[in-house]
């Protein structure tokens, strides 16, 4: 897979990587910003935003936005996230200048009608009712409350039913004029499309952004030392718990230690040792996995688990005394060669689709691995060795520090009512 690093007439810079089997052309992009991003008091902005783009734009109202994508065959989505704002667009080929001008209209000139906006908000609050009384959400929400208390972390992303209900079309198109610009956007391509036509392509759908964006600046952040667990009562017969603390950023030089040790731990489904110990050999779980999520401000490792409420404690003692055994005597070789197997093996599952190519060049772009990173990756993990990954076991994983949120009705526990 050749990647060609091109830049627009107009300077817009995209990663491309032609692909002519089938007439597709795939776009995805993102721009820094994301729910860290949001003015306080009115959390869910960014996400607000996100459905809200083909939503009507320029002269096209919501439906006639709608029926023109069908016509066009136009996939187009936008998603907040933290840290990024990202959309992704697919088209046919001879469809290309005509979608790209839907894309174009949807960045530059969204309408926000406020028949549109009632109605999405209107869905966002229904979705924020339903997460309320779902476990898993409460759980979570918790837990980023704990671990970042007073930063812009700490807020769900899809703000509250208070802040949601606060934001306004005007609000609406505040935020894309601070956050949709050049100067933080990052493109990959792939498709049935050379360099020299992507060009005026590129300079069409993104050329008339704001050159800068208007960001606040976000602080470092890392997780308080643990141990802290906060339980929230709620009347199901099954409890879900999160538990983590501070992980280790993208560009540490043990995150591909540590992405390792994850997928031995937790993160390898059946795989991992937290399956093996509560799921099969205990019958404690039917789910508990671990993952990493580095951030632009922060770095985390975290888990989840639901099980029974009578079981629920034992289940969080099990995956602790795991945590312990494997900061202190790290996995075994044979562990550390069957991950290596998986980890090399599976990589190519995510170049299938030339929307997941897109997303793949993506994120190498936004984490700044480097234009190289597809070639290189599969050796940076064969490289690890037992002694390194012993060793970052003992420096990630701090069970008697972890942070837990617990949601339900565990047995044996003094609780509070869920907020």
């Amino acid at each position: 897979m050749q990647i060609q690093q091109i830049t627009s007439p107009g300077g817009v810079k995209a990663w491309l990587v032609e692909s002519r089997q089938v007439p597709l052309i795939a776009i995805r992009f993102s721009f820094i910003g994301g729910a860290a991003q949001d003015p306080d008091q009115m959390e869910g902005l960014a996400n607000f935003v996100s459905g809200m783009l083909d939503e009507g734009a320029g002269d096209l109202k919501s439906v006639d936005f709608q029926e023109r994508q069908e016509e066009l065959a136009v996939r187009l989505s936008f998603e907040a996230g933290r840290d990024m704002f990202t959309g992704s667009f697919q088209t046919l080929t001879r469809n290309s200048s005509e979608a790209a001008e839907l894309l174009r209209l949807a960045l530059t000139e969204p309408r926000f009608d406020a028949s549109a906006v009632d109605r999405i908000k209107k869905q966002i609050l229904t979705g924020l009712k339903f997460d309320q009384n779902n476990p898993r959400a409460v759980a979570s929400r918790e837990w980023f409350k704990l671990a970042f208390k007073g930063h812009p972390y700490a807020r769900p992303i899809k703000g509250s039913m208070e802040s949601v209900k606060r934001i306004g079309r005007e609000d609406l198109h505040e935020y894309v004029r601070k956050m949709f610009t050049r100067d933080t956007l990052k493109v990959a391509v792939v498709g049935d499309i050379d360099a020299e036509t992507l060009g005026p392509m590129l300079d069409k759908v993104f050329g008339s952004l704001p050159a800068a964006s208007d960001l606040r600046p976000i602080a470092e952040a890392k997780p308080p030392a643990g141990p802290l667990r906060e339980f929230i009562e709620m009347n199901v017969p099954q409890s879900v718990a999160v538990f983590g603390h501070a992980g280790f950023k993208r560009k540490d030089k043990d995150f591909v230690a540590s992405y390792i040790l994850n997928y031995i731990l937790g993160g390898g489904g059946f795989n991992s040792r937290l399956t093996e110990e509560v799921r099969e050999k205990r019958g404690l779980a039917y789910s508990v996995y671990s993952y990493l999520s580095p951030y632009r401000r922060a770095a985390i490792y975290v888990g989840n688990v639901a099980t029974e409420n009578k079981s629920m404690m034992r289940s969080l003692k099990v995956i602790q005394d795991e945590m312990k055994r494997m900061a202190d005597d790290g996995p075994t070789a044979e562990e550390l060669k069957n991950a290596k197997q998986y980890l090399t093996g599976s990589y190519a599952l995510r170049f299938d689709t030339s929307s997941k190519i897109g997303s793949q060049l993506l994120w190498i772009q936004i984490e700044d691995l480097g234009v190289d990173y597809i070639d290189t990756r599969n050796g940076k993990i064969e490289a690890v060795t037992l002694k390194d990954i012993r060793r970052v076991a003992k420096r990630l994983l701090k069970s008697d520090g972890l942070i837990v949120t617990i949601v339900g009705k565990p047995d044996g526990v003094n609780k509070k009512p869920k907020s």
